[in-house]
């Protein structure tokens, strides 16, 4: 029974952290597009130049 005198408070800041964790990052606008990235991985990326390769001695 003790243990929950322990536990119990440990718990209710834990959870308090992850609530004010959650707001600050919505607050800072965090999950404002939750479309964009999703569909950014299924564009190809655009062709780089090649670049020249140095030429081996023979």
């Amino acid at each position: 029974m003790s243990v929950l005198f322990v536990v119990l408070p440990i718990t209710l800041a834990i959870s308090g952290i992850a609530v004010m964790s959650f707001v600050w990052a919505t607050r800072r606008g965090q999950f404002d597009d939750l479309e964009t990235p999703p569909l950014r991985a299924l564009h190809d990326d655009a062709a780089l130049p090649k670049s020249p390769v140095a030429s081996e001695p023979s």
